[in-house]
């Protein structure tokens, strides 16, 4: 096992991993902006570094920075978190060819998955569904392209090869508008991700979100941990999450894992990773895998009993995994709300000193945050703050406890959303389960008229 790990990441899932580390035994070096310094998980870390200023460029994407922190720490392997640089292979290059160990899979496994054409081949070659559409990349001749879409169908959907959360898409309905939002797409595609390609797929209605999350080990052995509803979404971001996924028979989840497992085995993927699929009638289809730890893995956890994290970081320093698919039992029903720093009815960003920090309490409630009174929230990063979750035996149990402890908890001196929560947890649909990725926006569209 690793005696010190460099955490390459801020905010809530810093503080997670670095919880961690000290379960193990393992000291935490945390790195960390100047907007950053008086930040919990800084005040709690073995040791820490400053990389550099507030603007992330120069500070937690940067890769000479974080890597030097690691040489001069004596730091054995670096845990990426999230975001920033998690999913970028060229990191996980450099951080294995410096030397230390990347906690996420090989840079080979994340290129491939990385590029949606490559990983959407990779997938149709394992036998996972997928979406109906191109075959690759779009070619430039118009002819090929008009060609394509009528054998996909309107509407289409056109998606940058190497976009993610959300940017990159353009939804098509008719030939006519189908040559300029290609181009549209591909210019912002190259301006954004620095690749140009884009692919095309059917778009589909009304479908849901449904993630898979699995663990894998060097040895080529795997395991899917069921499955995620991450259906209501705003501007294609994640609100709220839970496990299981309300209404959809046990056989046809089952079914999919067993795909995903297989699939992992076939490239070899080592480490934590989640597959993400829209369903719709009664079909799974595969959009993309992210080859790092999910903001919204603590439900996962609790309906499992299995500490990803940690098993992250075990199967990176070469332990093989600690259970086989035999003793995955998932229990009752957990439900997180994403809390936002920003205004719950037009959604601006809300930085600045949180005067009031009351967190809920009670059975079956946890909260993963690194925020505490008299902290200031920078704006600098994304607006997250923290995430409530909570589990109970049934949905309507974990509904009941979610509704208690958003109304237990109290933050003054910024805006969140969770006014914007209560008000979901007692939407009459959402509590019947299963609505669809649209839902959340069609709601707020008429909430505020």
């Amino acid at each position: 096992m690793f005696k010190k790990i460099l955490i390459a990441n801020r905010g809530e899932i810093a503080l997670r991993i670095q919880r961690a580390c000290r379960e193990l035994g393992i000291k935490a070096v945390m790195v960390y902006s100047e907007a950053d310094r008086e930040a919990k998980y800084i005040k709690l870390a073995d040791e820490s570094v400053c990389i550099g200023p507030a603007a992330s460029a120069k500070s937690y994407l940067n890769m000479p920075a974080i890597i030097s922190a690691a040489e001069v720490t004596d730091a054995e392997a670096i845990h990426p978190g999230y975001g920033f640089l998690s999913e970028n292979a060229d990191f996980a290059e450099r951080v294995e060819k410096s030397g230390f160990k990347f906690i996420g899979p090989s840079p080979e496994s994340i290129r491939i998955m990385g590029d949606k054409v490559s990983a959407k081949q990779t997938m149709i070659k394992a036998g996972v569904p997928c979406v109906p559409g191109s075959e690759g990349a779009l070619p430039d001749e118009p002819a090929i392209i008009k060609r394509t879409a009528k054998q996909v169908g309107y509407p289409v959907i056109i998606k940058a090869a190497g976009g993610g959360g959300g940017r990159g898409m353009r939804v098509v309905h008719t030939e006519a508008a189908l040559l300029h939002a290609v181009q549209t797409t591909k210019a912002e595609a190259a301006a954004a991700f620095g690749n140009p390609e884009v692919y095309m797929e059917k778009f589909l209605q009304n479908p849901r979100h449904i993630e898979i999350q699995i663990l894998a080990d060097q040895y080529k052995n795997a395991v899917w941990l069921g499955e995620r509803d991450c259906s209501m979404q705003r501007r294609h971001q994640k609100i709220i999450e839970e496990a299981p996924a309300p209404g959809i028979p046990r056989k046809l989840i089952e079914k999919i894992g067993e795909r995903c497992v297989a699939a992992v085995k076939k490239i070899g993927y080592r480490g934590a990773g989640t597959f993400e699929f829209l369903f719709e009638n009664g079909e799974f289809y595969f959009i993309e895998m992210n080859t790092r730890v999910q903001v919204e893995h603590p439900v996962t956890e609790w309906i499992t009993g299995i500490d990803i994290v940690r098993t992250q970081i075990m199967v990176a320093a070469g332990e093989k995994l600690p259970f086989m698919q035999r003793d995955i039992q998932l229990r009752g029903h957990s439900i997180e709300c994403r809390i936002n720093a920003e205004d719950p009815y037009k959604f601006i960003p809300s930085p600045g000193r949180i005067t009031t920090w009351h967190t809920p309490g009670g059975p079956g409630v946890r909260v993963d945050s690194h925020i505490y009174a008299n902290y200031v929230v920078p704006s600098n990063y994304d607006s997250m703050i923290g995430k409530i979750i909570v589990h109970g035996d049934t949905r309507e149990q974990a509904l009941a406890r979610m509704r208690t402890a958003l109304a237990e908890t109290v933050v003054e001196g910024i805006n969140t959303n969770i006014p914007l929560h209560r008000e979901l947890m007692v939407d009459a649909k959402f509590m019947d389960g299963g609505t669809n990725i649209h839902y959340l926006e069609e709601w707020l569209s008429k909430r505020e008229r």
